[in-house]
This record gives structure tokens, sequence and C-alpha cells, in this order.
């Protein structure tokens, strides 16, 4: 099998796109990685809509249009004004509460005679209406009964019932903005829908003209009762008036009294009054902080608009000044300040500086005169406003009593005038009996079902499924919290991406199935070959296979840590694991055999004390090893066992019933002594240690390591579980080379990378890898 290797990325993080709200190629990802849930979501709600479809009741709608027209009218009333779409929304509103009501439903089963119809009474019920209707006799059963009915008692619930079924399957609405009213009436028998629907229509007809009658008729009584009494009440208001006035000697002129046009006449010339008194105030104050600013500053720095002078002594004089001015500065500019003729010039530009001042001292003055004199007219008018007030306080209290007394025969008269004119249209309306709508639609006979709709039914199954598919395969996703790509990687841990190890001798269907079929189980011994792998050949994954992507993998392993290491000549590496059963030891394994296959002196080192997986795939059991070197017991040259092939030595596990303190052992001075020993002898030392998470074995033996290797296993580790026993080692966390993962189902690898990951391009390099894979791998 050709596979490739995903080792090479960059060293700086892609910078992605914060334009979109939504990430399409993550979501495209998604989509693709999930089609087989989706699929399954859509196909289970197309086999209900299937079975829904075959076992509904179909059932036939008859409708008709009923047009609200108010013009019908025309010749009968005069017409009122056009009434606003918010009233016209209204009125039609109206007219669908009205149709839907019971009392029309009753109305309908009066005149079409209804009420003993078997199809209404006892309608086919479907299986839901079946089963509400099993659980109301159920619960009747458990409720005090009921005095028996009489006759009449048992027609009027029969009545009702009909009526109600009537209004359950009436469906009233507006037809878009306009004045139709559409009225459909939906039954299993289509006769009977026709029948019920062309009722309605003639009932909502009938009902117009008997409300439009007897509304008129007791208009018309109600009004003629209210016209006397009207009548009487607005006589005796207008004689109340005109005695009043009488007696209290009011008269007026041009409709109000005379002191009343007094009083605004006077107002009227304060308001001019005033305004021509903050003019001249304005002008006044204007000048005169012009004339407190000194004759040079008034000159140089005041601006007077034309408009407000027309003084044309004082626009020559600056005129005249600022023509000097000028000549007196380029005659300074040029021959100096000391020239008779700039001493000249700045004589005649401070005389006429002296003319400006005077001239602008005179305009002030007399501005000054003008806000006297205005504000001595203001205060005349106020005293004279104050005098007539006081002399029309007296009419005023009588004008009040008058002004209720005018507003109430007013009140009088034209309500007795409206309702007189009300009257009148009133009786005229009792002679004209015509409804405001007409049918505009017949109620015809249905040829086809109008439910279930097959093709509706259909498409929303379809769309449904699409969105239960879509929200499960949501959930899965957010469930989804283990190692699958390169970027959940450094996104979770932040740490270096090694490469993927393939899952090898399993096909990725069945590796969950194999996983869970051998949690809990001891690791294959040299007995059980049939159904494992022999170190000899674990071990030589990597050397039988140098171009496949499992050697890949292990080779960047290499090249990081001769990047971080560089400049040692002895290198201790420690492979370790969050969990048990990652396949540390098969990494371990054969990361040592390529290294000394290339000619590096390399020791392996089982340092898992309490699992030694390793160990244990050993053909022959070892008698010796690194319990009994590190307590002094035989010589670790004698415990070291040569792979005559790739020249690699290994130093294996002896298990031990009663050894309790691995940690203590591992942190001994016999271990320490057998580090340094070993240092000197070999290139690499490859130390498989155990899973971080359960013992603290690895942690024991950390000061000894330069460097770890940290294996995860592919789509079953989860990445919080990694995070945080990394948070709680930082000891370990820092010198960590990189995260190889492992187990990796290289066919299910592209759908979990996003469009333009590395992951969906391996097959551009399968001829990288020409060789054939190892078969099998020990989860160890």
């Amino acid at each position: 099998m050709h596979q490739k290797n995903f080792t090479f990325q960059s060293a700086l993080p892609q910078a992605e796109s914060q334009d979109s709200f939504i990430d399409l190629d993550r979501l495209m990802a998604v989509v693709v990685r999930r089609i087989r849930t989706i699929i399954f979501a859509v196909a289970a709600f197309v086999i209900l809509a299937v079975a829904y479809l075959l076992t509904a009741t179909s059932s036939y709608t008859s409708m008709t249009q009923i047009l609200l027209d108010e013009s019908m009218t025309k010749y009968a009333e005069d017409q009122p004004p056009a009434a606003s779409s918010q009233q016209a929304d209204m009125e039609i509103a109206s007219a669908v509460e009205i149709l839907k009501s019971n009392e029309m439903a009753l109305r309908v089963v009066d005149q079409a005679g209804l009420s003993d119809n078997a199809k209404l009474l006892n309608p086919p019920q479907s299986p839901a209406a079946l089963l509400k209707s099993g659980a109301g006799l159920i619960a009747s059963i458990f409720t005090p009964g009921r005095p028996p009915m009489t006759p009449e008692e048992q027609r009027e619930a029969q009545r009702q019932k009909v009526a109600a079924v009537l209004q359950d399957g009436l469906k009233v609405e507006r037809v878009t903005r306009s004045s139709v009213v559409a009225v459909s009436f939906s039954s299993t028998d289509k006769l009977l829908a026709a029948k019920v629907t062309r009722a309605y229509a003639d009932a909502y007809l009938t009902d117009q003209l008997n409300a439009n009658f007897d509304a008129t008729e007791r208009a018309s009584v109600w009004l003629q009762e209210r016209l006397n009494d009207l009548r009487q009440r607005a006589q005796e208001a207008s004689l109340e008036v005109e005695k009043y006035k009488a007696d209290n000697g009011l008269t007026s002129t041009g409709g109000e009294l005379m002191s009343e046009q007094q009083i605004s006449d006077l107002n009227k010339q304060l308001i001019i009054a005033q305004a021509d008194t903050a003019s001249a105030s304005a002008r006044y104050n204007q000048y005169k902080s012009i004339i407190d600013q000194g004759p040079d500053n008034a000159v140089r720095n005041a601006t007077i608009s034309s408009s407000q002078t027309d003084n044309s002594v004082l626009q020559d004089l600056k005129t005249r000044y600022l023509a000097v001015e000028k000549r007196e500065q380029d005659v300074t500019q040029n021959f100096g300040a000391d020239h008779p003729q700039a001493v000249a010039l700045r004589a005649e530009r401070q005389d006429i500086t002296r003319q400006i001042y005077q001239e602008l001292q005179q305009l002030t003055a007399s501005y000054k005169n003008e806000l006297d004199v205005a504000q001595s007219r203001a205060e005349s008018l106020r005293e004279s406003i104050d005098k007539v007030v006081g002399k029309n306080s007296e009419a005023n209290k009588s004008l009040v009593h008058l002004n209720e007394l005018n507003q109430k025969a007013t009140a009088l008269k034209t309500l007795y005038e409206s309702y007189l004119g009300r009257f009148e249209e009133a009786t005229q309306q009792r002679s004209f009996p015509i409804a405001k709508a007409r049918v505009i639609s017949v109620a015809g006979v249905p040829t086809a079902p109008s439910s279930p709709k097959k093709t509706l039914v259909m498409a929303l199954s379809v769309i449904l499924g699409l969105m239960a598919g879509a929200g499960l395969a949501a959930f899965q996703e957010f469930r989804d919290r283990f190692f699958r790509v390169e970027a959940d990687v450094r996104s979770a841990l932040g740490l270096k991406f090694l490469g993927y190890l393939p899952l090898l001798g399993q096909q990725g269907k069945t590796r969950k199935k194999a996983r869970k079929a051998n949690a809990g189980a001891e690791p294959a011994t040299a007995g059980e070959a049939e159904n494992g792998v022999a170190f000899e050949r674990m071990m030589r994954i990597s050397v039988e296979a140098p171009r496949s992507i499992f050697a890949e993998t292990l080779r960047n392993a290499k090249l990081a840590s001769d990047v971080m290491l560089q400049g040692r000549a002895d290198r201790v590496i420690g492979v370790v694991s969050a969990l048990p059963g990652e396949g540390k030891s098969t990494t371990a394994a054969n990361f040592a055999a390529l290294l000394a296959s290339s000619g590096k002196r390399t020791l392996l080192i089982d340092a898992d004390l309490r699992n030694p997986g390793l160990s244990r795939t050993l053909k022959s059991p070892p008698q010796a090893g690194l319990i009994e070197v590190v307590l002094g017991e035989v010589p670790w040259t004698n415990a070291v066992k040569v792979d005559p092939r790739t020249k690699l030595a290994i130093l294996p596990v002896v298990v031990r019933d009663q050894l309790l303190h691995t940690s203590e052992l591992l942190s001994s001075q016999g271990m320490q002594h057998l580090m340094e020993n070993a240092r000197k002898m070999f290139d690499y030392i490859i130390v498989d240690l155990a899973p971080l998470g359960p013992v603290i074995d690895a942690k024991a033996f950390a000061p000894q390591v330069d460097a770890f290797l940290l294996v995860t296993e592919w789509g079953a580790t989860p990445t919080n579980l990694v995070r945080d026993v990394l948070e709680q080692e930082p000891q370990i966390n820092s010198r960590i080379l990189g995260v190889i993962l492992n187990k990796t189902d290289m066919s299910e690898l592209p759908r979990y990378s996003d469009f333009g990951g590395t992951e969906r391009y391996r097959q551009k390099y399968v001829s990288y890898y020409t060789e054939a894979q190892p078969r099998a791998q020990v989860d160890a």
C-alpha cells in the first residue's frame, strides 16, 4: 500500500481569514465527514413520510370567494370618505372572524340541515385521533357520571358538535392585499365539502342583510327619542345666553369686547417697542466695546459692517487709514523706520486714527440716545397695558360665564343638527336593504384530494431529514474531541507535530471493535505468535519498509531530536503516552531500530516496570533485566540483548510480583549509575516509559531524560486529557520533541482535514512510498 507522511509544515501558523463569519471550507469538510449520518437521517424521515402517506385519510377542499364591496350601496346612501388602509384591514379582519364564529357555524347547520349528517358526526379518524379518543374513553371511566340529557338537550348537543366540526374544517383567509375573503372547507366527502362551502357564503350574505336592517331600525327609534330631547335643551340654552348678556351689559365689536381689542393693540405695539430696544441695545453695546479698546485698538481690531452704519465719513477714514498703513509698511520695509517719509506717514496714520476714534465716539453717543428713547417707549406701553387690564378684569369675569353659556348652546345646536341628519339617513336606508358583499367565485366540487400533499410531504421530510442529520452531525462533531489531524495537535497542545503512524494489520472500520475487545487484556506473550507479532518482527517495521509513511514519521522524530539536542554526543529520549494501549512500545522499538540501522549505537530500555509489554514480546523470556541491573544483582552488560540484524541493544524487564515501588527504583542511585555508563557507550538511549496518566514512573525518571517523544492514539485519546496531563508535568512538557499520532486510519484521515489541509493531498505523494507496509502492529 502506498502511503504518505505529512510531517513538513510551515514554521509559522497559517493566517485564518477574519473577513467571513462562516468558514465555508471547514463547514464543507464537516459535511463530507458526516455525510453518512446525514443520509441516514434523510432516509429515516423519508420512510416516515411514506408510512404517513400510506396511512393518511384523503381530504377534499372546496373554496368560494366573497368580495367585500362598499360601492354596492352607493345608490342607497351617501358615500362616506375613503377609508384608510388600516380601517380597510380592520373591516376585512372583522369579516374573517364573523365567518369563523360559532354563531355562523350554527346558522349553516340550520340552513343546510346538517345536524343529522353522519359524516360530520362520525368522521374518519386518523391514528392519532383514535389514540386520543381511546384515552378519553379510559379517562371517562374514572370521572363521575352525568345525569341523562333530555331530547332537547341531546339535539342541541348534536347541533353544537356539528358546528364544532364545521369550525374545525373551515379555513377563512384574506386573498393577498385585496378585499376578497377566501372561504374553504375540507372533508373526506367531496360533495359535502362543496355543500358546506356554498352554505357558508349564503349564510354570510344573509347575515349582512339582516345586520344592516336591524341596525338601521334600532338607530331610527333611538334617534327619534334623542332628537326631541336635544331640540328642547338647545332652545333653553340659547335663551339663557341672551338673558345673561342683557343683565350684565356686555357689548362686543367684531365678536369681542372693546377692552380686549385695546389690550391686543397695546401688546402689538409693546412687542415692536421691545424689538427696537433690543436692536438699539445691540448697536450701542457693539460700538461701546469698540471705544473701550482705545484709539489704536479700536481702529485696528474693530470690524464694522457697512450695513450697520451709513456714515460715509467713517468709511472714508477707514479707507485712508488702510492706504496710509500700507504705504508706511512699504517705506519702512525698504528704507527703515527712521526715514522721513516713514515718520510722516506714521504721524498721518495717528491723526487718522484719532479722527476715526472721535467719529466712533459720536456714533456711540447717538446709539445711546436711541436706546434710551426705545426703553422709555416700551415702559410707557407697559403702564398703559396695566391700566387697561385693570379696567377689563371685571368684564372678563362676566365674559367667562358668557363663553361657557355660548359653548353649551353651540354644542347642543350642533349635536341636534348631527342627530337630525343621522335620523334622516337611517330612515332612508331602511328601504334599501343591500348587502356590502357578493360572491365572486362559487364553490365547486373538488376533483382531487387536497391532503395529504404528497410532493409537499416528501419535500418536507427531506428538509427535516437534512435538518435532523445536520443537527446529529453537529452533535457528533462537537463530541469528537480527539486528535485527528496535525492542526488538532498544534491548537490543543502547542507542540510540534511529527507525523502519523498508520494502523497496520487492521481495517479502519474494525479498529474500534478491536480496541474494545483488547481493552484490559494482557499483552501478547511469546507463546501467542499466531495472534501477536514477535519482537524481531515488531521492531523491524521501520527497517523492512524504509520508504513507508511509518518509517518517514520516525525519521522526522530523529530530525527533531537532532535539532533540539544539537551538540550532545549521547542522547536519552523517553517515549511516553497519556494512556495505556496507545502503541508507545511499538513506536519506541521501531524508533530504536531505525536509529540502529542507520549506524548509530542505540540502546532500547524497557522502563515500563509494571506492564513491560516490550519485554513480553521477546521470543525467549529474559532471565535478568533492568530491575536486576539497578539492584546490582547482575552487571548491566550481561542483561543486554543485541539484535543480530540491526545491532540494536535491548535491556528488557523481568516482572517481579513483590516489586511495589517502581518509581523509587527508577530514581535510585543504581538507575543513575546505569544511565551514566550507558551514555558512555551509546549514541542514543531510547527508554520506553510508563504512561503519564495512571502512574508516576515517568515523572520519577524525568531528570535522566534529555527529551521526550509523546505518542497519542489517533481518534481515541481525548485532547483535554493529554493537555491536562502535560500541564501538570511542566518538567516533561518543556522537553517534548513532538507528538506522533499512532494507529491512524489513513483511509479516514482525509475526511477530518479541512479543504486545503495537507491530509487531503496525500495521494499526490503516493509515488514517494513504493514499498509494502508491514501487516501488523502490536498495541502496547
